[in-house]
C-alpha cells in the first residue's frame, strides 16, 4: 500500500510539472505581448514592473520547473548532474526566484508611495526610472545568488539498474556550515521577507484607499466615478487582500518546510526522494504549491482587469486594432495597480466664444 502511494506521488508529479511548463511558459509570453503591445489601461510604470515580472517567471519556470523538476523525474541522468551545470544551475534558479519574488515587493511599495505622495508619484512616473530599478533588481538578484553556486557537489553514486551496479555523478546538497548559513539566508530573502513586506503594504494601500474615499461626499463620488465608490473601493480591497493572501498561502509551506529540511534533516546521509518520509512528501507539496504561485502570479495581477479582458477578446477575434484607451476612472480593480494620464475626447459640438466687452475692475 506504501509503495503504490509513493508511486502515485511520483506518477502526479511527472505529469504535473511538464504541465505546469506547457501552460505557464506561453501563458506569460502572452500576458506580456498583452501588456507591451496592447492598450490594456495601465500606466507606463505598470507596464514596465508587469512585463518584468513575466520574463522572470519565464526564466524561472525554464530553469526550476523545466530544466531542473521535470528533467529529474523523466530522465536517469540530467545533464546539469556535472560541473560545472551543478553549481551554474543553482545561480540561474535563484536569481529568478529573487527577481520574481522582489519585483512584486517593490511594485507594491511604489504603488503604496504613489498614493501616498505627489512627490514620489512625480519621481516614479518616469519611465526611464522603473527601467532602471527593474534593472536593478534583477542584476542585483542574481548578485546575490552567486554564493548559491556553491551550495552543491558533484560526488559519484552508486545505482543498481537493470540488475547492474552504474556509478553515476550526482549534483547533491553540500554537508556543511557554508552551506546551511546561505540556505538560511536565501530562505528569508526570497520568501519569508517578500512575504512580510507585501501583506503590510497591501494593508497601507487600502488604508490609504479607504481614507481617500473619505474625503468626498457620495454625490461628488458618483460624479467623478459615474458609480458608488465605495463599491469599488471594497473590490479593490478584496483584490489587495486575495492577492496577498494567495501570495502567503503558497510560499509559506514551502519557505516552512525548507527550513526543516536544512535543520532538522541537514545531513548527507538523508534520502531526500524517500517519500516514506512524512517531511520529503510535505516538502515535494510545498515546492509545487509555490511553483505554482510563480506560474499564475502575474495573472492575479493581469486578468482582473477588465480592460486587458476586453483587450484579449480583440486578440482572440483576430480584430487587429486596439481598443481606445479608458477614463482613468473606469470602474476596475486594477486602478490601484495601474494609474493612467486621461486626456478628455474633443467635444461633438464645439463652441466659440467671443469677447465682446472688457471692465476694469479695481
Amino acid at each position: 500500500m506504501e509503495a503504490t502511494s509513493v508511486t502515485i506521488f511520483v506518477t502526479v508529479q511527472k505529469i504535473y510539472y511538464p504541465l505546469l511548463c506547457i501552460m505557464g511558459i506561453p501563458a506569460n509570453l502572452f500576458t506580456f505581448y498583452m501588456i507591451c503591445f496592447r492598450k490594456c489601461g495601465m500606466s507606463d510604470t505598470a507596464i514596465i514592473y508587469l512585463s518584468c515580472l513575466a520574463i522572470v517567471d519565464t526564466f524561472y519556470l525554464v530553469w526550476v520547473i523545466l530544466i531542473d523538476l521535470t528533467l529529474t523525474f523523466w530522465l536517469m541522468q540530467p545533464f546539469w548532474h556535472s560541473h560545472p551545470w551543478c553549481g551554474i544551475l543553482g545561480f540561474l534558479q535563484y536569481g529568478s526566484l529573487y527577481s520574481s519574488s522582489w519585483i512584486v515587493v517593490v511594485f507594491t511599495i511604489e504603488r503604496y508611495l504613489v498614493l501616498r505622495s505627489t512627490a514620489a508619484k512625480q519621481h516614479f512616473s518616469q519611465a526611464w526610472v522603473t527601467k532602471m530599478i527593474c534593472v536593478a533588481i534583477v542584476l542585483t538578484s542574481h548578485l546575490v545568488s552567486v554564493p548559491l553556486a556553491w551550495i552543491n557537489i558533484v560526488t559519484p553514486v552508486n545505482f543498481t539498474i537493470d540488475g547492474e551496479n552504474v556509478t553515476l555523478p550526482r549534483c547533491h546538497y553540500r554537508d556543511k556550515t557554508y552551506s546551511t548559513v546561505i540556505v538560511w539566508i536565501t530562505t528569508f530573502l526570497s520568501g519569508g521577507i517578500p512575504i512580510v513586506l507585501v501583506i503590510i503594504f497591501n494593508y497601507l494601500i487600502g488604508c490609504n484607499l479607504c481614507r481617500a474615499s473619505n474625503l468626498f461626499t457620495k454625490e461628488e463620488r458618483r460624479v467623478m466615478h459615474g458609480r458608488s465608490t465605495r463599491c469599488m473601493l471594497r473590490r479593490t480591497i478584496v483584490l489587495l487582500t486575495t492577492v496577498s493572501i494567495a501570495f502567503v498561502v503558497l510560499s509559506l509551506p514551502r519557505f516552512v518546510t525548507y527550513c526543516i529540511l536544512r535543520t532538522k534533516y541537514n545531513y548527507e546521509k538523508f534520502n531526500r526522494n524517500d517519500y516514506s518520509i512524512p517531511i520529503n512528501v510535505a516538502g515535494d507539496l510545498a515546492n509545487m504549491l509555490q511553483n505554482l504561485n510563480s506560474t499564475t502570479n502575474f495573472l492575479l495581477y493581469c486578468m482582473v482587469s477588465r480592460r486587458f479582458r476586453q483587450e484579449l477578446v480583440q486578440v482572440v477575434t483576430c480584430k487587429a486594432k486596439a481598443r481606445e484607451l479608458g477614463s482613468v476612472l473606469t470602474h476596475t480593480t486594477m486602478k490601484v495597480f495601474s494609474v493612467v494620464d486621461h486626456k478628455a475626447p474633443p467635444s461633438s459640438n464645439p463652441m466659440t466664444v467671443v469677447l465682446i466687452n472688457l471692465k476694469q475692475t479695481e
